[in-house]
């Protein structure tokens, strides 16, 4: 199972974001779905999860700002971000726990995109 993330850029305090993360591989379900952010110098911290049944949860700096989303048809999250603001600058992860069956092996484990960069100038 990979991710991939997209739909980061430049954009100017309280501007808007709609993130995606794509999961895509073979005979796997997805369970739950996350969001996290790093800047540079500072500790991953999570911005907001979902679970299959699109119970959400968020991180105390984005209540009220960020809604996360899921179209469990084509197995991507989505994360619109408004009202952004200069601390909002980070890579954006996400990462997604699945259950793979491929050749009729059982896995289950966690797996992370590569991130995708918002930058919010003031």
């Amino acid at each position: 199972v990979q991710l991939q993330a997209s739909g980061g850029g430049l954009v100017q305090a309280g501007g808007s974001l709609r993130l995606s993360c794509e999961a895509s591989g073979r005979d796997f379900r997805i369970n739950d779905m996350g969001w996290y952010r790093q800047a540079p110098g500072r500790e991953r911290e999570l911005v907001a999860n979902i679970n299959s049944g699109g119970i959400a949860n968020y991180g105390d700096s984005v209540k009220g700002r960020f809604t996360i989303s899921r179209d469990n048809a084509k197995n991507t999250a989505y994360l619109f971000i408004n009202s952004l603001k200069p601390e909002d600058t980070a890579a954006y992860l996400c990462n997604a726990d699945y259950w793979s069956y491929a050749g009729g092996t059982d896995v289950v484990g966690r797996v992370w995109g590569q991130g995708t960069q918002v930058t919010v100038s003031s």
